[in-house]
């Protein structure tokens, strides 16, 4: 049994200055709300704009048995029945077959990879200048490597035959990410180490230059998962899943997440897992007012296969981030309320299902400002 097609996409490609209007929307959402809520509740706004961000050493809420239950329940829920599905399909599924060899580019990426790696993890005297600068070449090794993957199971792949849209997702990672490293002001779930002495354009450079790679690598990595029809076997004709096209749908989406935002700087550790699930809402809601989310449009024909992959491609590249992350000299550390314990190199175990949401959000983020056609 062969990999069902995926359905054909509506293709909608915003203009330069439209993908810029959209994400300038979405910024102005997200840097404001959380300093509202923070600034209604009495809280002094100016920590959190300073640059390069300065930790107030807030102590996070001790480990909770209850919530570790509950947040394990809520996981086990959300995830068994796509495992179950895809087991249970995935024998009637041939063996798909490479298409033709590793490309020689490939083995350039590989390359570069292995000696960032080893770079990374060691402190030679000669290399302590560019030391903390490992975490980008790392990961531009990775995501060639996943394109090479890629191209030789199908001949083809963004790095190869979408170029300018894998070119732009560096700037437009930039952008998403640093969204991120803002909420987290508020939450300070996590925090760097060995960049303290950074001044502010140096921070900037080395920030910028790792958050760039953010995008391409996960969507990279989903599109290496797609040629295997095995890892979402069963998910092409599953939940059909309706969600609403009105105007009205769209805005309380908005609303909602906004409100969630603004949580986030009054309630930082009962409201922190806002910080994922607020922009996902937002983006959602902000698309359903110009059209319709290929995410939403896939469930809503009860086709997961893209959902499912995404989600997978960001828990592989959450792995990745975590293990190279552990013997940086220039890394970051975790202190999430409830639930610090039994860590995996620096993640708290349970912190790693976020990596499936988180996923989704940057595929609905790229579809957001790119268009539907950069859906991978």
């Amino acid at each position: 049994m062969d990999a069902p097609t995926q359905p054909t996409m509506l293709a909608t490609r915003p203009g330069p200055i439209l993908r810029l209007g959209r994400l300038m929307i979405y910024l102005g959402v997200v840097f404001t709300a959380p300093l509202v809520g923070a600034w209604g509740s009495g809280r002094p706004i100016n920590r959190y704009l300073e640059f390069p961000p300065v930790p107030t050493g807030r102590v996070p809420a001790d480990f909770s048995w209850p919530v570790c239950g509950l947040v394990l329940m809520v996981i086990g829920l959300s995830v068994a029945p796509f495992v179950v599905t895809v087991l249970r399909s995935a024998s009637g599924y041939s063996p798909t077959s490479t298409r033709g060899r590793f490309p020689a580019w490939g083995y350039w990426g590989v390359a570069w990879l292995a000696v960032a790696w080893v770079l990374a993890w060691t402190r030679f005297d000669w290399f302590a200048a560019l030391q903390e600068f490992t975490f980008t070449p790392l990961w531009l090794g990775y995501i060639v490597t996943v394109s090479a993957l890629s191209y030789q199971r199908t001949g083809r792949c963004m790095l190869t035959h979408r170029l300018r849209l894998f070119l732009v997702l560096f700037p437009v990672s930039a952008a998403f990410w640093w969204s991120f490293e803002y909420l987290n002001r508020f939450v300070e779930n996590w925090y760097y180490i060995g960049v303290s002495d950074f001044e502010p354009w140096r921070y900037f450079v080395f920030a910028t230059l790792a958050f760039a790679t953010v995008l391409p690598a996960v969507l990279s990595t989903a599109e290496w998962l797609a040629t295997f029809p095995r890892v979402s076997a069963g998910l092409h004709d599953w939940l059909r899943l309706p969600i609403p096209r009105s105007v009205s749908f769209a805005r309380s989406l908005i609303i909602v997440s906004t409100a969630l935002l603004l949580t986030l700087g009054i309630w930082p550790d009962a409201y922190y897992p806002a910080v994922w699930i607020a922009p996902l809402g937002l983006v959602f809601g902000l698309h359903l007012i110009h059209g319709e989310p290929v995410q939403l449009r896939d469930v809503a024909h009860g086709d997961w296969q893209r959902v499912w992959c995404q989600a997978l491609a960001c828990l592989i590249c959450g792995g990745f981030w975590e293990m190279w992350n552990t013997l940086s000299l220039a890394h970051w550390e975790y202190s999430v309320p409830y639930v610090q314990r039994f860590e995996i190199f620096e993640m708290p175990l349970l912190g790693y299902a976020g990596y499936l949401p988180f996923g989704l959000l940057c595929a609905a983020f790229v579809c957001y400002v790119m268009g539907d056609d950069a859906a991978t």
